[in-house]
């Protein structure tokens, strides 16, 4: 499938009008400070977007950040001008026509977002072998990804190195498109709905556990979306099956636990997160209003004391008790309740 992805994307796909579906293209509306962002991005890198997510996450200033499968490099660029000059994002795509393009428009978006020298730089290579590539291990602190990760065959690989390269501490955040049940293998290899992000994508119970296994203990969903192929005859070849767009974010932190523990531990959200002033959205299950205590489990905890997001925290509590399965992140005690130690009863 390798070649017939680099064809569809490198020959094929000329721009992202030419998709037979939406699956490759189904962000939502970007904020305000995003839109300001990606109107400075040139036609040309703009009009070859085949991403299905927003790839900014907050506080991103002074990172340096790891794009896999970038193609143009529209997110290259929203996100060299969010970390800023004393950042940096690297590239990494396997399609020489798509990083044609965006190398050929590197000084533009240097002149655009007004700095001395670019901050960016692009490698063309696969990203199973991510660890072939000029890349240093441990030195990223962000990986992000715009629906790609469908389109490989060894996705654990890919998981795998994204893990190596990261930081303790850092994050894999990105978006991709996931299957309600597996893809059978003589869809797999159909070219059109492998090339159109759908026949290679995920089931959703097999991702989870394949970031576990490459060490991300605890995967994160942030938002997702039901995707509507809009294509007669690929919704024939795929009936029964769902498809949904999803963004996750994946920490690498090797104390997180197989579930979410009470330590009576609580955050307070100090505001300071720019354009998330009122707000800070860790993931769909995690909204913190600013200057409100907010309980949290104590793998939620380490995600945020543990990474850059810390100097945006108060932190209330330690590990010195628990208490128990935290209550809304997973089944309480699965036994019936009965005898407790000091009350009569028999043993039979």
């Amino acid at each position: 499938m390798r070649d017939d992805v680099q064809t569809y994307y490198g020959e094929t796909l000329q721009k992202s009008e030419d998709l037979q579906t939406n699956a490759c293209c189904t962000a939502g509306a970007p904020p305000p400070h995003l839109r300001e962002v990606m109107a400075k991005i040139h036609p040309d890198v703009s009009s070859r977007y085949y991403g299905c997510g927003l790839l900014a996450p907050e506080a991103l200033t002074g990172l340096k950040v790891l794009d896999l499968g970038c193609g143009a490099g529209q997110d290259v660029y929203v996100l060299s001008a969010l970390v800023g000059e004393s950042g940096s994002v690297t590239g990494v795509d396997m399609t020489p026509q798509q990083l044609a393009v965006a190398q050929s428009q590197q000084q533009y978006h240097t002149d655009a977002f007004g700095y001395k020298k670019s901050n960016v730089r692009f490698i063309e290579g696969e990203l199973e072998h991510l660890d072939q590539l000029d890349l240093e291990a441990g030195s990223f602190d962000l990986i992000v990804s715009n629906c790609v990760i469908n389109l490989c065959e060894d996705k654990h690989a890919v998981l795998k190195n994204a893990y190596n390269l990261l930081k303790r501490g850092g994050e894999m955040y990105f978006s991709d498109v996931y299957s309600n049940r597996r893809i059978p293998s003589h869809l797999q290899k159909d070219p059109v709905l492998f090339g159109e992000c759908l026949s290679g994508a995920f089931y959703w119970n097999d991702f989870l556990n394949c970031a576990k296994s490459c060490g991300f203990l605890d995967p994160r969903l942030v938002e997702d979306a039901p995707i509507e192929i809009q294509n007669a005859e690929l919704e024939a070849k795929l009936e029964g099956y769902a498809f949904y767009s999803a963004t996750y974010r994946l920490f690498k932190l090797d104390n997180l636990e197989p579930a979410c523990e009470d330590y009576g531990q609580a955050v307070i959200y100090q505001g300071t997160i720019d354009n998330s002033a009122n707000m800070f959205v860790l993931d769909k299950h995690h909204l913190m209003e600013a200057g409100k205590v907010f309980p949290v489990c104590g793998n939620t905890f380490r995600m945020l004391h543990d990474s850059r997001l810390a100097q945006h925290f108060q932190f209330i509590g330690n590990w010195d008790k628990h208490f128990g399965i935290f209550e809304g992140c997973g089944s309480d005690l699965p036994f019936d309740e009965g005898i407790h130690f000091g009350s009569s009863g028999s043993c039979c």
